[in-house]
């Protein structure tokens, strides 16, 4: 029996318009001993008969089926649970890898006693104008501890694309407390637990378009800070079993971008209020109001904590005119230092 080096996890719903440009990259995989496990969230267009004529061609292709829509995570879960690879990675249904990216991943590993974790190199795709440019990351090493890769997470300065052993995404599949924005525990977790994180050239292509779910204007950017919020918990839950080094500069680091996030949650919906029912603006000021109380004050740096438009009042109402002001001139703002910095 073959012995599978990594399963890759791609989670479908409704994407025939960019089906075939994924899996025909997983066909052209230089890799052979791979598996591709495809998991059908209740498509409600042709994606179903797209992916069952690759497996119908090529045995390394396979197809499953949530029962009921319930998102990516629950999807993707799915799969994990079947996979068979030593290490595990996902592709998403609009994105593609080229022909030899899994094969330098896993040779990566490979030359390095088969770390915990490797890196794909992420490619941005702009679909507006077709340009493609590499992540920009912070990192200056070629191999990080997995506290390193945690902390450099925290603020998305290292991305969450890579091949990782099954034994830790197993032991932290996908969270699904959410239906979007279910990769960012999930990543943070593995960095975590990882002892090694290594880099590989195989690359991730990563489509970046207007009906992407986070790019799109929906009520749903709002679970994001929902999500840091849970991402906090979890942080705390992971510092009592002394698994994070430095917690206090940690949570310190946390809190100010969670707090970064909830002012641009508040600017969102300032900027698209008028987009909303009248019962989605009652029920996200209500979950904005009661999201202010929840933060640690004294963890909010000072630099930021006097500055109008950041400062973290507890008094909603006088908190919501500071925002609501503030939105009103930031454009004046910006065009004034425009202004000054042509002369």
């Amino acid at each position: 029996m073959q012995n599978i080096k990594i399963t890759v996890l791609i989670a479908i719903y409704n994407a025939e318009k960019y089906l075939h440009q994924c899996l025909d990259s997983l066909r052209q995989q230089t890799l052979q001993e791979c598996e591709f496990l495809c998991i059908d969230d209740c498509s409600t267009d042709s994606s179903v008969s797209i992916v069952e004529s690759y497996v119908a061609s090529d045995s390394r292709f396979k197809l499953m089926h949530t029962p009921v829509n319930s998102g990516q995570a629950v999807a993707r879960n799915l799969g994990l649970a079947c996979a068979t690879g030593e290490y595990v990675t996902m592709l998403d249904a609009d994105d593609w890898f080229v022909p030899d990216t899994l094969e330098s991943a896993y040779r990566t590993a490979l030359d390095n006693d088969f770390p915990d974790t490797v890196m794909l190199r992420l490619m941005m795709v702009d679909e507006s104008n077709g340009t493609i440019r590499p992540f920009s990351s912070s990192r200056t090493q070629p191999t990080l501890s997995g506290q390193e890769a945690f902390r450099l997470s925290l603020d998305w300065s290292l991305h969450g694309y890579y091949i990782i052993r099954r034994d830790i995404h197993l032991r932290y599949p996908y969270d699904a407390t959410y239906r979007v924005y279910s990769d960012d525990t999930t990543t943070r977790l593995h960095f975590l637990h990882s002892r090694t994180v290594v880099f590989s050239e195989g690359e991730y292509f990563y489509r970046q378009h207007s009906e992407s779910v986070t790019h799109k204007y929906s009520v749903n950017r709002f679970l994001f800070m929902d999500a840091m919020s849970l991402q906090k918990q979890l942080i705390q839950e992971e510092i009592q079993e002394g698994n994070i080094d430095n917690p206090e500069e940690i949570l310190t680091y946390f809190e100010n971008l969670r707090w970064f996030n909830f002012l641009s949650m508040m600017h969102y919906f300032i900027e698209h209020k008028k987009k909303m029912s009248a019962q989605e603006k009652a029920d996200i000021l209500s979950r904005l109001k009661s999201k202010l109380l929840t933060f640690e004050i004294d963890r909010i740096e000072s630099r930021f904590k006097y500055r109008f438009g950041y400062i973290p009042i507890r008094n909603w109402r006088l908190f919501y005119m500071q925002e609501v002001v503030f939105w009103k001139i930031h454009p004046l703002y910006q065009t004034l230092k425009l202004s000054k910095a042509a002369r």
